[in-house]
């Protein structure tokens, strides 16, 4: 399984629009975030985890040229904005793009996204296969999910483990229940907002302490804000095991 961190940055982004702190005018890039979300490719097949704004953009990074699915951790619009550029993989693999969410993430996309679901399409709209997922594990094309509920202050999110790997953002608590779902994982990514505490983020702190508990062979800070500060200077102070993770970034398992 190969995992591509596509974006790891918070919903505005770094730099963030006129803003002159360190982590915005820093030449790192590793300071350069788009809105957070990740690929996996395994047995063959290709998925996404949330579509932010940034979707298009990634996918030509990348260089992504199939695409089987598309999961949802939740209906923010930093997580599902950019879903319209799925149409792109519509044209090419001439079929509609499954799209997996809980069913309240599935009717807000039905808003965002009314002209996609009308009865009555206008030539060229993203053509999408929902399927609605509930706590329970699902498979896609022989890869199996298990989803983990987390709390994104009053919002229920999903994060996901796949095998060894267990991705989660946007959490600020995770039930002793679900804590037992990401347990043995190898490798987790975790949402990490900033160093100082926030509503409905884990800070810096409280990440670091979840991930020592989870005790994972390896830990990735994501969905990080300008506020954090530098990649560098933030990286080398993290225990051994733990690290920030950047945009780009390839974890092979």
């Amino acid at each position: 399984m190969r995992i591509t961190l596509l974006g790891t940055g918070t919903s505005q982004g770094v730099p963030v629009i006129a803003c002159g702190c360190d982590a915005c005018q820093s030449l790192d890039f590793r300071d350069k975030r788009l809105r957070t979300s990740i690929h996996i490719e395994k047995g063959g097949q290709s998925f996404v985890i949330d579509t932010g704004p940034d979707f298009r953009q990634q996918m030509l990074r990348e260089g992504v040229k199939k695409l089987d699915a598309v999961i949802f951790t939740h209906e923010h619009k930093d997580h599902t904005a950019g879903l319209d550029d799925v149409r792109a993989f519509n044209f090419r693999q001439k079929k509609d793009m499954p799209i997996y969410g809980r069913p309240n993430v599935i009717n807000q996309l039905k808003q965002e996204f009314s002209y996609a679901f009308g009865e009555k399409k206008y030539p060229g709209v993203p053509q999408l296969e929902v399927h609605p997922i509930d706590n329970n594990p699902f498979s896609i094309a022989g890869v199996n999910f298990t989803p983990i509920e987390v709390m994104h202050l009053r919002l229920p999110v999903f994060g996901f483990r796949v095998g060894d790997f267990t991705y989660i953002t946007d959490a600020n608590y995770i039930s002793p229940e679900e804590k037992e779902k990401i347990k043995g994982s190898k490798v987790l990514v975790l949402n990490a907002l900033q160093k100082e505490a926030h509503i409905s983020h884990f800070n810096l702190e409280q990440a670091i302490e979840l991930a020592l508990e989870i005790k994972a062979e390896t830990t990735y800070f994501t969905h990080i804000s300008h506020r954090m500060g530098p990649h560098k200077q933030v990286d080398e102070l993290l225990p051994e095991g733990i690290n920030l993770a950047y945009d780009g970034l390839v974890i092979d398992m």
